[in-house]
């Protein structure tokens, strides 16, 4: 199965394209691969590949660049390669490294994480557009409009099935690549979840399993612990239970409060949420079922 991600650009010394790969685990995959690539004269630039020996699975992610100017049209690359893929039974995807994807941010009272984005995305670092933001609360709309994005509100007296329709018409209006819950204090819907299976990245405030629901530094807090973390995963029908792109913890000791938690954990979950958008961003996570590969 090939997935074509945005329109070719013209192709030049400075192009940049990422082929991505997983399939059942057979010899010659990377041979092959590399083959067909030298063949119609791009070069390597970059190569990671993991073998699974329990799942028999394999997975790879290349970046392949024209080498001088000899290399054809990439929709003539990406159809000569279609016998590789069916020989080797491929799931790939043909990806323009220059295409920054298109991000609708969700937010709710909380905006640490979208104020750590969108400086991320102004200063360079995090190589995404922000077309929209949406949230159930007005609180965020001035920081926002500041940045010259629209900021769109549907509160919770709207109801669910508004506000998860607005969010949809919304990511299909601009084009969206990937919705970022980035502390949207809503439980999505089974359907909402399927129809954004894979491009939907939550961040929990938890090292997950632990604490789930309401006030979770406070309820670390009740239990004495000695670390405090958060979690960036794919949401899926089952609750915070999504396949996990990445993870960090803070150590913290007796004298921390439950304030002093709190803020500890909005750091953790700013960097390990912009480092989940940002691999996703580049094609480096692979979902496999309930898990990931990530080549970060």
């Amino acid at each position: 199965m090939a997935r074509e991600c945005g329109p070719p650009s013209a192709l030049n010394a400075t192009s940049r394209y990422i082929l991505t790969v997983k399939c059942p685990d057979r010899k010659g995959i990377v041979a092959a691969i590399a083959g067909y690539l030298a063949e119609n004269d791009a070069s390597i630039t970059e190569s990671h590949h993991f073998d699974d020996a329990e799942a028999r699975r394999f997975y790879m992610r290349l970046v392949f660049r024209p080498d001088g100017d000899r290399m054809p049209p990439l929709g003539v690359v990406r159809e000569g390669f279609r016998p590789v893929a069916e020989r080797f039974e491929l799931d790939w995807a043909l990806h323009d490294a220059a295409a920054r994807p298109r991000v609708l941010i969700a937010v709710s009272k909380f905006g640490h994480c979208l104020h750590d984005l969108l400086h991320r995305r102004q200063s360079g670092a995090l190589a995404i557009d922000v077309p929209v933001v949406v949230s159930n609360h007005e609180e965020m709309r001035s920081f926002t409009e500041w940045n010259g994005i629209p900021f769109v509100c549907v509160p919770n007296s709207a109801g669910k099935a508004a506000q998860e329709a607005k969010v949809l018409e919304l990511a299909a209006a601009h084009d969206v690549d990937l919705v970022v819950l980035a502390r949207y204090m809503q439980i999505l819907s089974p359907q909402m979840c399927r129809a954004l299976s894979g491009r939907c990245i939550n961040i929990h405030h938890s090292f997950l399993p632990s604490f789930k629901g309401a006030r979770p530094y406070h309820q670390a807090y009740a239990r004495g612990v000695k670390i405090i973390g958060a979690t960036a995963h794919y949401v899926t029908t089952d609750l915070d239970e999504g396949p996990i792109i990445e993870q960090d913890v803070q150590r913290v000791h007796h004298e921390h409060t439950p304030e002093s938690l709190v803020e500890l954990g909005r750091d953790v979950e700013c960097r390990v949420l912009a480092r989940a958008v940002r691999w996703h961003a580049e094609h480096r996570v692979l979902i496999e079922g309930s898990k990931t590969v990530v080549f970060a």
